[in-house]
């Protein structure tokens, strides 16, 4: 017998007692990257990108990151994900403030998925999941 999907309440919902109830989220267009270069505020934040040709992508600054996401408090995460095409290498590097931990390439055909977590003022670390 399948479950059925909650009809009430927003997903799940944090110290509200919901907590059991599934987590839905809009994700909209997905960012295509087919070159070297920094990625906006609303890719980085978009949850997934799509990468085409071999390339390093920079993220924005931390200052930047904080301006973008301006309720963000020390603790507040976000994911990422690159998705490579067959044959693409993407390598993601952090603008300044931004700090990746983990392997920064992914192989071949391959995703590598980050977990975005402000450590500061103006300052972020991107965690290789």
């Amino acid at each position: 017998m399948a479950t059925a999907f909650p009809k009430t309440g927003g997903g799940y919902q944090y110290d509200d007692g919901n907590l059991g109830e599934i987590m839905f989220y809009n994700l909209g267009a997905i960012p295509v990257k087919t070159g070297t270069g920094t990625l906006t505020e609303a890719e980085v934040t978009a949850g997934i990108i799509s990468v085409t040709t071999t390339a390093t992508l920079t993220t924005p600054t931390g200052t930047e990151l904080d301006t973008y996401l301006n309720a963000s408090k020390v603790g507040t995460c976000f994911n990422l994900s690159l998705v490579s095409g067959s044959g693409v290498v993407s390598t993601l590097t952090g603008g300044a403030g931004v700090t990746v931990v983990g392997g920064v390439a992914s192989a071949s055909a391959l995703s590598a998925s980050f977990i975005f977590r402000k450590t500061g003022t103006g300052t972020w670390s991107a965690y290789r999941v």
